[in-house]
This record gives C-alpha cells, sequence and structure tokens, in this order.
C-alpha cells in the first residue's frame, strides 16, 4: 500500500494559476513558480499541476512553462492536460516531470493510456475521472471539455482505465470543487475498495477533518485539494500555505 499522501492541485490558466468553484468561474491566484516555490518550503509531499483549456483549446501542453515549472520543483510532480500523443507523454518526462494524469484523452479511447504504460510503467500513469452527481443522487462521468455529463456508465469507465494499466486513478467531484464542503466520502470509499490501485480522492476539501474522513476507512490513499492550499479565512483570501508538519502527522495518524 501507497502511503498516504496529502497534494495540492493547481490550475494553469494561461500564464497563471486559477481556481475554479464547480469547473467554472476561474479566480487568478497567483504565479505557478511562486507557489512551487512555497511549497518546497513546505516539504509537500507531491505537487500536480493541471492545464485546464488546453483540451478545450484543442492545444497540446504548454512545455516551456512547464519546463519552467520542473526546474524550481523539489517534489515529484504530476501533470495533465491538452496530452493527445505519445510523443507528449514522451517529452513531459524528459523535462523532469514524474507523471502524466489523462481525462479527457481517455474517455474516448484507452490507448494513449496503454501507450503510455509501455513507455514508462504504470506508475508513472495517473487516470483522472471528473464525475457529477445528478439531482436524485447518482454519479454520472463527466467531461470537462463540454461540460457535460456523458452517456458511459462511470464505473464501467473507471474499469477500463484499471485494465489499460494505469497506477493510479484520480477521482473527481464537480459539483464539490471549490465548495470546501467536503468530499464525496462515501462514493471516493466504495470506488477504492473495488478497485485494484491507489485512488486519489478530490473536489471539496475545506479542512484537516475534511482530509482526515476522506482517509480514515483506508482505502482512499490520497487526498488531493486545491481551494484549502490557495486561499484562507472565510473572506478567501489568496494564500498559498499547506499545513505544517505537526498537522501532517496528525492527519495521518
Amino acid at each position: 500500500m501507497i502511503q498516504n499522501r496529502l497534494i495540492p492541485v493547481l490550475l494553469l490558466k494561461g500564464e497563471g494559476l486559477v481556481k475554479t468553484v464547480k469547473f467554472k468561474k476561474p479566480v487568478y491566484v497567483g504565479d505557478p513558480i511562486n507557489a512551487v516555490k512555497i511549497f518546497n518550503d513546505k516539504e509537500v509531499d507531491e505537487l500536480v499541476f493541471l492545464d485546464i483549456m488546453a483540451s478545450k483549446e484543442r492545444r497540446g501542453p504548454n512545455f516551456k512553462r512547464l519546463q519552467s515549472i520542473s526546474t524550481e520543483c523539489f517534489m515529484p510532480l504530476g501533470y495533465g492536460g491538452g496530452i493527445t500523443k505519445i510523443e507528449e507523454i514522451e517529452r513531459i518526462f524528459q523535462i523532469g516531470i514524474e507523471k502524466v494524469i489523462l481525462n479527457h484523452s481517455a474517455l474516448e479511447s484507452p490507448q494513449l493510456i496503454k501507450d503510455a504504460v509501455t513507455l514508462s510503467g504504470s506508475q508513472s500513469v495517473v487516470g483522472s475521472v471528473d464525475y457529477s452527481i445528478g439531482l436524485i443522487g447518482g454519479r454520472k462521468l463527466y467531461d470537462h471539455v463540454s461540460g457535460k455529463a456523458m452517456k458511459q456508465n462511470l464505473m464501467d469507465h473507471i474499469n477500463r482505465m484499471v485494465e489499460a494499466g494505469i497506477g493510479e486513478l484520480m477521482l473527481n467531484c464537480v459539483n464539490r470543487d471549490g465548495m470546501r464542503n467536503g468530499y464525496d466520502v462515501e462514493f471516493i470509499n466504495e470506488v477504492a475498495a473495488q478497485i485494484s490501485i491507489p485512488v486519489i480522492g478530490a473536489g471539496g476539501a475545506g479542512s484537516v477533518e475534511d482530509i482526515k474522513s476522506l482517509l480514515k476507512d483506508g482505502h482512499v490513499s490520497a487526498a488531493a485539494a486545491g481551494s484549502m492550499f490557495v486561499f484562507h479565512g472565510p473572506h478567501k483570501a489568496v494564500l498559498i500555505n499547506y499545513p505544517n508538519q505537526e498537522k501532517i502527522k496528525n492527519i495521518f495518524s
């Protein structure tokens, strides 16, 4: 079992960082290089960058920006956004990023996952799945490019990604994104208990207690969060932050 991790997820939009609410209304929160330097000092377990516009704009990763980020980053780094070719994945690894995160490209075909696994091994490939909660509580696979729920069965899609070879699954609840009202704990744990690979829960973290709630049953391997690490206080003042090591120990104890 992989040791529990606490992972800041930072959203790239153009040259800056933003934070969304329910995948909408991106608000500028700072410069990615400055954020990386702060997280270096905080001894963060792992860091993830997602380019939220790359797939929507039908373009590949901004390799120049990623090179700058990777050069400054002293912790394991993952990247997702606009990846459609194995050549792009190869280049991502060449500039020092340890993990690729595949989401939109995997909705139509698992082939890119298989190619990435062949290139670098499962441990370097994360499958990212966005989902929404319906009015009567059902979970639906969600496409962030179209902004709509999909007809594909959510669990079938997850199983296809696992079968294709992903080393980790990141589950992100659209309804809870940026809300800071807690994770979709029951469902994320339910999925984690059904598959054989580590699961990262995302969407809704607002406090250390939310993280402990997600991890307490032992099924989920990591908690990812955005707003919690870029905002501070009830008025959402922009402040890049991370729990101190004493709080980290309390989370995982």
